[in-house]
């Protein structure tokens, strides 16, 4: 079997560093899949998850959608398991689960079964992958799903109102495109389209395959092999670098007659590969970790504002952005604007209180302690870590991380993120004069809700 250089260029794949703690193991294949496991020897499961690093930053204008639909369709049948059915009773008739999800800059497919189950969940993800025949009568009934997927969201403000402000951020670029498409774009993708793209985009070098639970790591470098290491390498194409154009705020309304108004405030950030992430992440967590964060308790808890407030931040390879969606009495909206406005001129004045500042980061420790627990965590925690970084932190490199953020990285950063000219405002509600809301995005106008 060909197996190449694992992180440490052994042979072997065991990866011996005293701070791995034994966590992962990582072989990648000669063609350059990589396979990374964690063995957890007290559980019953095997979660699989084969993660490619290509999602909807990837696509041409003309076939905006395509990831998801190819999501969609890489579950309707294969030479071998011609009827749909057949892929789902597999899984599901030995108790197991089985999904995928598609975002901007990747796609994965996942199970979770009985741990003596493994390597079927493994046959039966790589046959789909591998094997799909796309059935034009499939095809049509799945854009069928895909074009109610889409009116749920238009009908749903709260839903809505996120894909709006991902386009005003990014002005037609494509990293702030809905994931989903248009109905027009997802229309007119042919099932030689789906074949192209995959062919195109689904290589060798962009497939992490990530195990967690009572497995061996051998056996499933095996079966890695066996499915993927005939496959020739060769990158397919890579997406349009993002570009932050904003000179002056911005804002974009929905004019609709609802009960209640929607918004996001939002703003550039950090991308993933900055290593200021970490001082990112705990201005994100003071603000909306809990019902002890900041926006949580001086907009719903003091003032009475809203009924959901909630922040996060959003981090692709070259860009990011950070938002604030509140929901909210439609008299009250200005009322909103300059509450969150406020929270965000608080962190780029004040320094953060000691007191604050560790209490956050205990929450964050534990919740990643707590996000451990299960097969298909831990699988998501190594794959996801790999593709994106290409290594491998354990929970205990990440919690020091977290430790070393001091409260003075954080002043610093926020200054540098919450700027005026910076600032973007979606809102759906009945309201149509755009310049009234633009003059809000101003830190001066949020003085008395500091």
């Amino acid at each position: 079997m060909a197996i190449a250089k694992t992180r440490t260029g052994a042979r072997s794949s065991r990866i011996r560093a005293p701070r791995s703690e034994g966590f992962f193991e990582k072989t990648t294949l000669e063609n350059g899949v990589r396979v990374v496991t964690s063995r957890m020897a007290h559980v019953h499961s095997a979660s699989i998850i084969f993660n490619y690093s290509v999602g909807s930053r990837y696509e041409d204008d003309r076939v905006a959608g395509i990831s998801h639909v190819l999501e969609h369709m890489l579950f309707k049948g294969t030479e071998r398991r011609p009827d749909p059915a057949q892929i789902s009773e597999e899984i599901e008739g030995v108790g197991g689960m089985l999904n995928a999800a598609t975002g901007r800059e990747s796609t994965n497919y996942w199970a979770k079964v009985p741990a003596n189950r493994t390597e079927l969940a493994f046959d039966v993800l790589s046959d789909i992958l591998l094997n799909s025949t796309f059935p034009e009568d499939e095809l049509e009934k799945e854009r069928s799903v895909i074009f109610e997927e889409i009116r749920g969201v238009v009908d749903t403000p709260e839903d809505l109102v996120h894909d709006v402000i991902d386009e005003v951020v990014w002005d037609n670029q494509a990293v702030g495109r809905p994931i989903i498409g248009s109905e027009e774009t997802v229309a007119g993708i042919s099932a030689d389209d789906l074949r192209e793209f995959l062919d195109r985009h689904y290589r060798p070098e962009r497939l992490v395959i990530a195990v967690a639970g009572n497995i061996d790591h051998a056996e499933i470098v095996e079966l890695s092999h066996q499915a993927f290491g005939h496959l020739a390498p060769g990158l397919g194409d890579v997406y349009v670098r993002a570009e932050t154009r904003q000179t002056s705020q911005r804002a974009r309304l929905v004019n609709r007659p609802t009960e209640q108004a929607h918004l996001c405030i939002a703003h550039p950030a950090l991308s993933y590969n900055d290593p200021r992430r970490y001082t990112q992440g705990m201005i994100d967590a003071v603000l909306s970790s809990g019902m002890s964060s900041r926006l949580f308790q001086e907009i719903r808890e003091r003032r009475g504002l809203v009924y959901a407030v909630y922040g996060y931040f959003r981090q692709y390879a070259d860009v990011g952005q950070g938002v604030v969606y509140a929901g909210t009495d439609l008299e009250r909206v200005g009322e909103t604007i300059d509450a969150v406005l406020g929270e965000l001129r608080k962190l780029r004045d004040d320094i953060v209180p000691e007191d604050e500042l560790e209490r956050t980061k205990e929450l964050r420790k534990g919740r990643i302690l707590m996000g451990l627990e299960d097969s298909r965590s831990v699988a998501g925690w190594i794959g996801s870590q790999e593709l994106t970084f290409g290594e491998i932190l354990t929970p205990g490199e990440v919690m020091q991380r977290i430790d070393e953020v001091r409260a003075e990285d954080m002043l610093e950063l926020s200054r540098e993120l919450f700027r005026e000219e910076l600032l973007n405002l979606a809102l759906i509600g009945p309201y149509d004069d755009e310049d009234a809301f633009r003059s809000r995005l101003v830190f001066d106008s949020a003085g008395t809700n500091g």
